[in-house]
């Protein structure tokens, strides 16, 4: 305890010779304890600082002088009143303090373009959507243009909150290639292959004032990490993400806690599996891969329907399902995208064994729609299901790929709070 009675926070320098080195190592301790404690409040994985003491396997001591800091930086609450639900700890049974993200604390700035339009957004520690912005614009085949306008909206934002901003980050529905940041197949935007979408971002994120880093990546991508995190993925070791938005089908793979994202980005383009040989002809030059198959189109398409301008092929097919699931169209193009679906994910199983896919978009309608028959087709269709079976769920975060697109500029925060703060 310092002179006021409070725990001691990592800074504080003992000047006694017989205290000295024992807070000298404290301090060595708690800077490094910082990023990860940080993140287990993040992930909602400590919620009091008795299961922090724990989680970090230090001294409660170093545990209260590392949330003091946190606090101090205003990333997270430490609340000592009595009556909490997140257990006890400390002597004769005293309730723990409890742990919880700053809700007025630093946003990241998080945008994200898809074939109808763009959404920017602020997002807080915890994957807090502070406020959105949506924008339903024609998205032009310029992407300095696009980003710039989607910039602008998020610049207002922070405008309006007075936040401090700690970076930005843009989920685009495109592989992006590593580490150079270009979009290799941006198919569904008519952005030419290989445009420098990070540079451009990071280019209109300076020209607007805003600090922090810029980074870009692939909007499946962004939405595994959002939902391991925060969501339906949490605790999974080896978690498989499959989701279809706007346009086209994309896949993501969280491999104990980290994107496995292959040597170049590039990993798991699962929209390019072909699950109909004789199927729609892709964009890509084959015919009948998951992402003509199985994406809102191909659902409008199946049940009979014109795809109109007014809202987005995502909702409108929501819309269809939702309004009308036992329409004999509806019901037989629900059942097609259901097998189509079972079989790329049992070729994925028999490929990675997951221990979870998780399911987005359209795709988590469809589980909704007829759980059993998708499970039936995976576990048919591949080794593993057959020994066991692989759990299926749906993703359960709105706008999971803001929220992953938000990770990755807090994630130079969780990797050291106080450099990336200072």
């Amino acid at each position: 305890m310092n002179g006021n009675g409070a725990p001691p926070r990592v800074g504080d320098v003992t000047t006694s010779s017989a205290s000295g080195t024992a807070a000298r190592t404290r301090l060595e301790r708690g800077r490094g304890a910082l990023g990860p404690a940080l993140e287990l409040v993040h992930t909602g994985r400590a919620p009091t600082r008795a299961v922090l003491t724990a989680e970090l396997g230090v001294t409660r001591a170093t545990a209260g002088a590392v949330a003091a800091e946190l606090e101090a930086l205003g990333l997270i609450r430490v609340d000592s009143r009595p009556g909490g639900t997140g257990g006890t700890g400390g002597a004769q049974g005293r309730p723990s303090h409890r742990l919880s993200v700053a809700e007025d604390g630093p946003v990241a700035l998080a945008a994200q373009v898809h074939s109808d339009g763009f959404r920017a957004a602020l997002v807080g520690l915890g994957g807090r959507i502070v406020a959105t912005a949506p924008g339903k614009v024609t998205v032009s085949a310029d992407p300095a243009q696009v980003l710039g306008a989607v910039v602008e909206a998020g610049a207002e934002l922070l405008a309006q909150s007075g936040r401090r901003c700690v970076g930005a980050g843009l989920a685009v529905p495109s592989a992006v290639a590593e580490p150079d940041g270009t979009a290799l197949n941006p198919l569904h935007l008519a952005w030419p292959a290989g445009s420098p979408v990070r540079a451009i971002f990071a280019e209109c994120v300076k020209a607007a004032g805003i600090d922090g880093p810029a980074l870009t990546g692939n909007d499946v991508n962004l939405a595994a990490l959002a939902e391991h995190r925060h969501g339906a993925g949490r605790s999974a070791q080896h978690l498989l993400c499959v989701a279809t938005g706007h346009r086209g089908v994309g896949g993501a793979l969280v491999l104990d806690g980290r994107l496995h994202s292959g040597s170049s980005g590039l990993a798991l383009e699962v929209g390019h599996l072909t699950v109909n040989p004789e199927g729609r002809a892709c964009h890509c030059g084959s015919r009948g891969c998951l992402d003509v198959e199985a994406d809102p189109l191909a659902f409008l398409t199946a049940a009979g329907r014109s795809p109109g301008p007014e809202v987005s092929l995502l909702q409108q097919a929501r819309d269809l399902l939702r309004d009308e699931p036992a329409e004999p169209a509806v019901r037989a193009a629900t059942e097609e995208l259901i097998d189509r679906l079972g079989l790329g994910l049992a070729g994925l199983v028999n490929i990675l064994n997951p221990d979870r896919i998780i399911l987005g978009g359209l795709h988590r309608e469809l589980l909704h729609a007829d759980p059993e028959r998708l499970r039936a087709v995976v576990a048919d269709r591949s080794l593993w299901g057959r020994s066991g079976g692989v759990p299926i769920l749906p993703c359960t975060l709105d706008h999971n790929s803001l929220v992953g697109a938000a990770e990755l500029a807090w994630q130079p925060v969780l990797d050291d709070p106080l450099g990336a703060l200072a």
